[in-house]
């Protein structure tokens, strides 16, 4: 039982930003139905990946320890992205390779150089950082005045968003599948023990100078990568971003439960931060607040900021009395009930006359396509349409796969623990509501044919 305390304490900082990214999830699809579509999602995916990988490129240093946060991501960034445009206007560097081996070439420079100083000349890391930050901002104006030029043609396409299948989206599951395979590696351990105590990992044998530089080459790839979605999103230069993207990086990470004193950190914090980053100023751009929009965007990133820090300071005591909850599990309960709430959201409009009228459909084909459904069958009197024997399959075999994972996981929790845990409680209730849910919706549609058949309706 001990060891299983141990286990999930060290995730406990997860259950933060899974809490707030299902509380914004919800709060963005009753605010802004129209994220939940195809291009709505293809939109998120191409705004939000520059802001994931730049977390993922911080986070690789703040894992490393010292306290090293590169304050220069953003001007990075954006030097990377202005020297793309200012290339390609050019006419030097217009093909894929070579804008790739550019990116990624100048964010490993830049991050060599960075290694180097710290390492060698014995340079506080922060101070560093700034230096990087001021200079890079300098220099971003100077290869491009204002924003202007044009990327690459063949990042036209790239975002347009109008898809949820991108290369854009192909580079941020690349980037993920790269860091889940690099926490297998025994350089990411040692990266971990030089984190937590430099010094017990130097009497440890191992090599720390070596593991720094290998992180900060690996954010330097991150960055790169990042400069790359952030090129074709805007499909242009812009060289004023970086300060708004160090800002919304560092929070995203810290958000994240990642340590900026070293030793913790993972993909899904970092993923899950600069997503609730993301939310959040989708949901406040659905609020109207006029000319001073940007500074509520800019407050409340202030905010979560300095509110993410003080979790991360409680993070110790809450694991002591939180042990039993699984993040894994608490992220299985609350996306259950953030789906549930998207699809009625995106469809109450469409299947609340289906009981009334078979055509119900016709007046938003749309859903058809974005719940991969096919349309009623003539003849058949169904409003609602029919899945594919392909699809009731692979929906079958998701349902069943997702209550068996989470029956296991509360089975495995409960007999550990010396009492009941909050799993079955939350299990029970969801189960009532369920049934609640049910019999009224089964009431309110029986209501609906009853009022149908008085006016003469057909059902």
């Amino acid at each position: 039982m001990v060891m299983s305390q141990s286990r999930a304490s060290q995730n406990t900082y997860l259950l933060v930003p899974i809490l707030l990214i299902a509380l914004l999830l919800s709060t963005a699809v009753i605010r802004g139905p129209n994220l939940v579509s195809l291009s709505g999602f293809g939109s998120a995916i191409i705004v939000s990946a520059p802001l994931i990988l730049a977390t993922f490129s911080l986070m690789a240093l703040a894992v490393a320890g010292r306290g090293t946060v590169d304050l220069a991501i953003g001007p990075l960034l954006a030097f990377i992205n202005v020297t793309i445009v200012k290339l390609n206007g050019l006419g030097i560097v217009t093909g894929p390779f070579g804008v790739i081996l550019v990116a990624l070439g100048i964010g490993v420079l830049y991050q060599l150089f960075f290694a180097l100083i710290i390492i060698f000349v014995r340079v506080q890391p922060i101070i560093v950082a700034l230096s990087g930050f001021l200079a890079l901002t300098g220099i971003n104006l100077v290869i491009l005045p204002r924003p202007g030029g044009t990327a690459p043609d063949w990042m036209s396409s790239w975002g347009l968003g109008n898809t949820i299948f991108s290369p854009v989206l192909l580079i941020v599951l690349l980037a993920i599948a790269a860091w889940l395979l690099f926490t297998m590696t025994s350089f990411y351990a040692n990266l971990r023990l030089m984190g937590y105590d430099e010094r017990a990992a130097y009497t440890s044998g191992v090599r720390i100078n070596v593991v720094r530089i290998g992180a900060h080459v690996i954010a330097g790839l991150f960055v790169g990568l990042g400069a790359i979605c952030y090129t074709a999103l805007i499909s242009s230069g812009d060289p004023t971003q970086g300060t708004t993207m160090t800002l919304t990086a560092v929070t995203a990470l810290v958000l994240g439960g990642v340590s900026l004193s070293g030793g913790r950190g993972g993909v899904a914090g970092g993923l899950l931060g600069a997503l609730n980053l993301f939310l959040i100023g989708y949901v406040l751009a659905t609020f109207n607040f006029g000319s001073t929009q940007a500074f509520v965007t800019q407050l409340f990133y202030g905010l979560i900021l300095v509110l993410s820090l003080l979790l991360t300071l409680l993070v110790p005591v809450i694991g002591r009395y939180l042990y039993f909850i699984s993040p894994f599990a608490a992220f299985v309960v609350l996306g259950c009930v953030v789906l549930g709430i998207m699809l009625y959201v995106s469809t109450r409009d469409t299947y609340g006359v289906a009981a009334v009228a078979n055509d119900a459909l016709k007046t938003n084909p749309d859903v058809l396509t974005r719940y991969l459904l096919l349309p009623p069958q003539p003849g058949s009197g169904a409003a609602l349409p029919d899945l594919s024997p392909l699809q009731k399959a692979v929906f079958g075999f998701a349902a069943i796969l997702a209550v068996l994972t989470f029956t296991v996981r509360v089975v495995v929790s409960e007999a550990v623990s010396v009492r009941l845990g909050a799993f079955i409680y939350v299990f029970v209730s969801a189960l009532i509501l369920l049934l609640f849910l049910v019999v009224g919706e089964q009431s309110h549609a029986a209501g609906i044919m009853a009022a149908g058949q008085l006016v003469g309706i057909p059902t």
